[in-house]
């Protein structure tokens, strides 16, 4: 009876080393194509991609991507509005707009923004709790090509001075 025992896990030893030969051989043959360049396999997870078709397309045409508020104090809010014409063949639809950072918040046309029409991104910027040099960005996600548009504000805030006032609301320049 030991000796079947044996004989056993020699035998399933065997069909598993036999299994991990053939593996390890499958795996030195793909690497082998990979060195010599042969044809490459596509992944079976890979998605095939096909160029857009620009009648399904909107194009932003913004007269500035970026908006320079110079200094202000920190406390101070500042509100730009950035237009955009849609220069595409097909409306203009902007699925989401996400800011770099908490002190910044979006705003946008909603709608779809028809060929030759306009829309707009307003951006607020909150300086509470940040001071010397800003660039808070937003990214627009839209159907567009490229698929993301960045805008930038960007300026410098003052720190506050310990037990000054400072002007409460949005400041627009």
């Amino acid at each position: 009876m030991a000796a079947f025992s044996v004989m056993l896990a020699l035998g399933t030893s065997c069909n598993q080393k036999s299994e991990q030969d053939a593996k390890i051989k499958a795996l030195e043959d793909k690497i082998a194509q990979l060195e010599t360049g042969s044809p490459t396999v596509t992944p079976v997870n890979a998605q095939a991609t096909t160029a857009a078709d620009p009648a399904t397309l909107g194009a932003f045409e913004f007269p500035e991507m970026e908006y320079d508020f110079g200094t202000i104090n920190e406390g101070q809010v500042v509100e730009h509005l950035f237009t955009f014409t849609n220069n595409g063949q097909a409306p203009l639809v902007i699925s989401n707009i996400t800011a770099s950072c908490g002190c910044t918040s979006p705003d946008w046309s909603k709608a779809p923004v028809k060929p030759g029409a306009d829309g707009y991104v307003k951006v607020v910027f909150n300086s509470t709790s940040k001071s010397g040099a800003q660039a808070p960005t937003v990214s627009i996600q839209a159907n567009t090509n490229p698929a993301v548009t960045r805008l930038r504000l960007k300026g410098t805030v003052t720190p506050k001075i310990a037990g000054a006032a400072t002007p409460v609301g949005p400041v627009k320049r």
